[in-house]
This record gives C-alpha cells, sequence and structure tokens, in this order.
C-alpha cells in the first residue's frame, strides 16, 4: 500500500537529512506505529505519505514514496485526499468549519459524495468517537481532547484507505483514547484500512501495532519489524517495557496482561518491600536536581512564598458561553505540593486553570493565588505569583527564533541573560538559538514554552497537558525539573491525561466530572482504586500498590541480588 524507494529528506539550511536511507514496504491492512525520539523525523516521515512533504513544508525529497500507485512527488496532498487522511499534532490547524457535524461532513463535500452517504456516514462517526452529544457544538468551545476526537472523526468519514495520524491520542483521557485505538483497530481487521501512527504514549499502543517502524537516531535508517524484537533495542519504550527489561523477561511482554502472567516472581520478590514515595510535605527531588538549579534559582522565590497556601478555591463556579463548566469546586494547593488534576476531556481540568490565571472570570464562588485575586490583577503583577504552560504552546510564542524568545522572557522576567536558554537546553538539548519556533515539532515547541514560563520562577505553576509530544527521555528531565521546583516550595498544579506522569510526581491527585470535584486525595490512593487511571505497574503488580518503574527498581537494588 505504501512504498518507501531510497528516501530522505532535507529541510533548507539544515546542516543534514532529517530522515534518509527510508527503504521499505508498509502492507496493505495493518497499523504501523513510528517510535523514536523527538525530532528524529517521525513527523516528516508522515509527512511524505500525505503529500505535505514537500509541498507545503519545503524541502528537498530524494527517492520516491507512492501510497496506492500514486507517486507523492508528483500528486499535491488534494490529490491524495481520496486515499489517504491525515490528522497533525495540531487539531486547531485541521479545522475549516465551525461546528462539530461540519467538520465532519466537509471532507465527504469535497469529495462530491451522496447527501444520503455524507449523512449516515456522520452518524456513523458521531457514534463511534462518542461525539453525538457534541454535534452541534462551535468546535471553538471545545476541549482539547474533545476537538483531537473531531479531527480523527473527520478524517474517517471519507473512508480513506489510508489513515496517517501524528499523536493521535495526547491529548485524549485513557478512556477515549481506548475507544480510538479501538475504532482504528476495527478499520483495519474489518476494512483493510492501513494506518500509520507515531505516537509517544507507546504504553496505550504499542500492543495494539501490527509492526514497528523504529527511527533510532537521526540519520540512522528506519527499521521495520516486530513490535516486541524492537522494543528490545528501542531507545524509547513503555513502561511494562521497562519493567521486562529489569526482570529480564524474554521476549518483552507489550500488554499488561501478558506481563501479569509472568510477574507471579516479581511480586514474590517484593512482598516485603514498602514503595519509597515522597510525601507532599517532603516533595523528593531528583538526584542532583538542587545542585544543577542552584544557579538558576532566584531570591524573590522565597519572598513570594509567605503563606502556608499556594492558590486556593472555594464555591467556585465558571460558565463558559451556555455551558456550567465548573460548579461548587473546592480546591487547596500548598507550597511544595504537586497535585495531577485528572478526568474525561471536558471536564473542567482546562478551565479550572484558566481561572486561577485570571484568564476566565468567576461566576460565583472565590480564587486566590498568592493573595492574588487572579481575574483583579494587572498581567504585570500576576506572573510574579502564578504562571500558565497551555495546551498550545503558539499562545506563548511570538519571536521570529527561540534565541529571540529567551531574551524576551529573560527580560520580562528580570532574570539574569542565559536562564531561559539553560531551562530549554535542560529539557531537549539540541535545539538551536537560530531555529524558528514553528520549525519545532510539538513537544518542542511545548519544551520551549515551558521554560519561557519556568524563567519567572513563579511560586505556583499550571501545567495543561505538559507532556503532549515529549518522549520518555524529555519526560524524565521534565519530571526531574519539577521536582527541584517542588524542592524549592514551589506549588505546581498540572491537568494532565498521562497517568504514568501523574503517578511518578504527583502527590495528590483531583479527579473532575462535569464540573465537579468527585475525588481528592493521595496519589496511591485514588490511582490503585481507579481502573481508568492506574499506571501499568500497578495493573501487572496488583495487589501491591506499585506505581512506577523506578519504585520497583529502588526496591531491587535495595534487596539486592534477583528477583528470581
Amino acid at each position: 500500500m505504501i512504498r518507501f524507494e531510497d528516501v530522505s529528506v532535507t529541510y533548507d539550511a539544515a546542516p543534514g537529512p532529517t530522515v534518509q536511507r527510508v527503504d521499505l514496504i508498509v502492507p496493505e491492512g495493518e497499523l504501523v506505529l513510528l517510535v523514536g525520539p523527538s525530532g528524529v523525523g517521525k513527523s516528516t516521515l508522515l509527512g511524505t505519505v500525505s503529500g505535505l512533504v514537500p509541498h507545503f513544508t519545503g524541502g528537498t525529497l530524494r527517492g520516491r514514496v507512492t501510497v496506492a500507485g500514486r507517486d507523492t512527488r508528483t500528486h499535491k496532498p488534494r490529490e491524495l485526499a481520496d486515499v489517504v487522511g491525515t490528522v497533525g499534532q495540531d487539531p486547531l490547524s485541521h479545522f475549516v468549519t465551525d461546528t462539530v457535524e461540519d467538520e465532519l461532513a466537509y471532507g465527504m463535500e469535497s469529495l462530491g459524495l451522496a447527501p444520503d452517504v455524507m449523512r449516515r456516514r456522520v452518524e456513523e462517526t458521531l457514534d463511534l468517537l462518542g461525539l453525538a452529544d457534541l454535534r452541534d457544538r462551535p468546535i471553538a468551545t471545545l476541549s482539547g481532547g474533545q476537538q483531537q476526537r473531531v479531527a480523527i472523526g473527520s478524517v474517517l468519514t471519507p473512508h480513506p484507505q489510508v489513515l496517517v495520524l501524528d499523536e493521535p491520542t495526547s491529548a485524549l483521557d485513557p478512556a477515549a483514547a481506548e475507544e480510538v485505538l479501538a475504532v482504528l483497530q476495527r478499520l483495519v481487521h474489518d476494512l483493510g484500512t492501513t494506518v500509520l501512527m507515531a505516537e509517544h504514549r507507546l504504553e496505550r499502543v504499542v500492543q495494539y501495532a501490527d509492526q514497528v517502524l523504529l527511527l533510532a537516531a537521526p540519520g540512522e535508517a528506519p527499521v521495520l519489524g516486530d513490535p516486541a524484537a524492537l522494543m528490545a533495542r528501542s531507545p524509547v519504550f513503555p513502561p511494562v517495557v521497562a519493567l521486562g527489561r529489569i526482570a529480564g523477561w524474554s521476549p518483552l511482554p507489550l500488554t499488561v496482561r501478558d506481563a501479569r502472567r509472568r510477574a507471579g516472581a516479581l511480586r514474590e520478590r517484593l512482598a516485603g518491600a514498602e514503595p519509597r514515595r515522597a510525601t507532599p510535605t517532603e516533595p523528593t527531588p531528583a538526584p542532583g536536581t538542587g545542585r544543577r538549579w542552584a544557579g538558576l534559582r532566584r531570591e524573590r522565590t522565597a519572598e513570594a512564598l509567605p503563606g502556608v497556601v499556594a492558590a486556593s478555591v472555594a464555591r467556585l463556579a465558571v460558565r463558559r458561553g451556555r455551558v456550567e463548566a465548573l460548579r461548587r469546586v473546592d480546591l487547596t494547593v500548598t507550597p511544595g505540593e504537586t497535585v495531577a488534576l485528572m478526568g474525561r476531556n471536558g471536564a473542567g481540568k482546562s478551565t479550572l486553570l484558566s481561572t486561577l490565571v485570571g484568564l476566565l472570570e468567576p461566576a460565583s464562588g472565590t480564587v486566590r493565588v498568592g493573595g492574588a485575586v487572579p481575574h483583579r490583577t494587572s498581567p504585570r503583577e500576576l506572573i510574579r505569583h502564578v504562571g500558565l504552560v497551555p495546551q498550545e504552546p503558539r499562545d506563548l510564542l511570538y519571536a521570529d527564533t527561540v534565541a529571540a524568545e529567551c531574551a524576551a522572557a529573560d527580560h520580562d522576567a528580570d532574570a539574569p541573560p542565559g536562564t531561559c536558554r539553560a531551562l530549554v537546553d535542560e529539557l531537549l538539548p539540541g535545539i538551536a538559538d537560530d531555529t524558528h519556533p514553528r520549525d519545532l515539532s510539538e513537544g518542542q515547541r511545548l519544551t520551549l514554552a515551558l521554560a519561557i514560563v519556568l524563567t519567572t520562577r513563579p511560586p505556583l505553576l499550571l501545567l495543561d497537558e505538559p507532556t503532549r509530544g515529549l518522549d520518555y527521555a524529555a519526560k524524565t528531565r521534565l519530571v526531574t525539573i519539577l521536582r527541584g521546583l517542588a524542592a524549592d516550595g514551589h506549588a505546581i498544579l498540572l491537568a494532565t491525561h498521562d497517568v504514568e506522569l501523574a503517578a511518578e510526581i504527583a502527590h495528590r491527585v483531583v479527579i473532575l466530572a462535569d464540573g465537579e470535584v468527585v475525588a481528592d486525595g493521595p496519589t496511591e490512593q485514588i490511582v490503585v482504586s481507579s481502573p481508568s487511571f492506574a499506571p501499568q505497574v500497578t495493573k501487572i503488580l496488583a495487589p501491591q500498590e506499585w506505581l512506577t518503574v523506578s519504585e520497583v527498581r529502588r526496591a531491587l537494588d535495595a534487596g539486592g541480588g534477583e528477583p528470581w
């Protein structure tokens, strides 16, 4: 179905090819998962299939890519639209209409399908993706995850032969992600659709892959093969594979079910051990974090945390148009505490963060951040109390280069020159000063936005889906920095669907549903009891209450010897 013949792509002014020596065939009716660290060219490779590379992105494409017999060098994206459906990392850039139903129909209208066919397919897609209740909603009023589902639905309705998906579950809650992946499985197995997908959250998708296409490092030729075999050599891998590696299992398990079947001896070895976790009052920084951050610590940080409460919300209600997004919400976050805000798409997580940073005004109730009322405080003053990294990092990026963005961030925060740049290097090394922010991947843009916000060293840091687009290595670096901030007394509130991140870093988990708080407690109590929000390690080692691979590794190292 898809043939790559000695393909390489080189962008203008780039020192070398972004991808090269791609020579392989993707068979019809298979789900192929692209795996690799950030910046190795996964999105570029996907773009060559849809025709976006080089017709839209520019650069030089050498070799040949054919899809259903059509050469993408001579067929522009609109000439491939009937056979290739594409969803990129940013769903907002995908939309051309205003409402959900119109967006689902637009692609079919462009292809000239009959009205009765269009109506039937729209209804089928609304049901498949759980969008029926949103059919008349303006797309601009939807949450990020809901927009992601609409974007996926809009390419499903024309029934393409090939689906190209870049981070399709990154903004989805666990249940919604499972629904979308189940739909993709049905398309692959029942209709013979070929799916080519890049995804960093491998714990969600690797078990569904027929084959893995591994891009291990920039410049290396991709390798197509068996998922378990390639996971054994991949530089990025999900927790189930990480647990299998330290346990010495072969072949490596890709599913929780397979891992549970092999985990009896490991559970016995861990039976007498207790997980070593941080507490809300004593957050534990990663090794070396204090030294790393010493040069970036600012004197006013301690002055900005005079009280015991970094943020307090009481009986909060917020309306967004006709929708009551939040109601009767009570929440307190203290200095040094990391709180994960979780819940299904549209539950009100982003609304709560926006209210804390003054972007939305409460309909009723009270909101205080460091003694300030956010919606009544000037932005210049508010950044001394709170900083927000939004879901869409481009909202914070205005300059033409990374260096200019960092210089502006240092100036706005009254920070020493180079502070922001050092943060960028810490989170995601290798981003050049003269790179334009729009040329960065979604994960790299998020990293830059995070560095800009962290430059002010806000006492309260708000993050909305901070690991979207980040690979496991980048996520580990993010966790190290956030632990360092918590150890220095900063309060952190992050809205996330990443259960592995919550298990790794959160002292508390707060779950929202339909705008209300339905659970609030220590991480181990909340996630262990929830099938939806439990991390992979918890599911594998239950009934023991382990959350992360690092906890298991520390316990095994402390006990000495091999677990079997």
